[in-house]
């Protein structure tokens, strides 16, 4: 069984090298690792390069935002199990894929498996700020604002064949759109494992500015509506409200 994982990065020279080298020490022996860049001007080109021996397939060629470089990415990929990587991002130990590569086989129907996430300090990454536990899978808490952390979530590459690709005319929330694409409407069957799969530095788009959390409330809606369904009512509030338990 082969994993191809994806990183798409634009200006992350501070941060990429973290994620290569969590990629890079994974104890999994098949691994197809593929670097979208967007060509980037910070020298995230020359970390890349430093790597290139051990990198499957580099891309550098402008992009238009950051789905459609995974866009390229999957495109690329020829793994049977698919999973994204950030460049801010890194997996938390060197053990990961091998337990989801174990999931998988363990659980032949799933369709995709996920699991927790910490974030973690952008300067001092030892330093856990939260801890997001995601908790058994049931399709129904998508009405209640639940999701997976999304860099933890890994689909069979067949799921992205059956039920297509990031939706590029979302900014912010086309992780979200895809996850009710994949688990509400296609009813994908996930399996969940119970411990931190990836650590996430601070600092998101998403909660970038109030602007962008104002556009992020609106694509999540927009997430259900442009998949025929209806939104949960009171999505804008139930969603973050999901996130008070992860300070604690």
């Amino acid at each position: 069984m082969k994993l191809s994982i994806i990183t798409a990065v634009y200006n992350g020279a501070s941060t990429i090298q973290d994620a290569i080298e969590s990629v890079l020490s994974q104890s999994y022996p098949s691994i197809e690792y593929i670097v979208v860049d967007g060509m980037s001007t910070d020298g995230t080109d020359m970390v890349i390069d430093s790597y290139r021996d051990r990198i499957s397939k580099c891309v550098r060629e402008k992009d238009h935002g950051i789905y459609n470089a995974l866009n390229k990415g999957l495109r690329l990929a020829t793994g049977d199990i698919v999973g994204l990587l950030h460049a801010d991002d890194f997996l938390a130990h060197s053990g990961v894929l091998e337990r989801i590569a174990g999931e998988f086989l363990q659980m032949p129907t799933a369709g995709g498996v996920y699991g927790d996430l910490c974030y973690v300090d952008s300067i001092d990454t030892a330093k856990t700020l939260r801890r997001w536990k995601s908790n058994d899978y049931d399709v129904a808490r998508f009405w209640w604002g639940w999701m997976p952390p999304h860099p933890t979530v890994y689909f069979r590459r067949e799921c992205y064949e059956s039920h297509g690709l990031f939706r590029e005319d979302f900014q912010i929330a086309a992780d979200y759109e895809l996850l009710v694409r994949m688990m509400v409407l296609g009813g994908v069957s996930m399996s969940y494992i119970p411990e931190t799969l990836v650590k996430m530095r601070v600092g998101g788009k998403s909660n970038a500015s109030l602007g962008n959390r104002l556009q992020a409330n609106r694509e999540d809606r927009r997430a259900w509506t442009v998949n025929r369904l209806r939104a949960p009512l009171g999505l804008r509030f139930t969603k973050p409200l999901r996130k008070l338990p992860q300070f604690f």
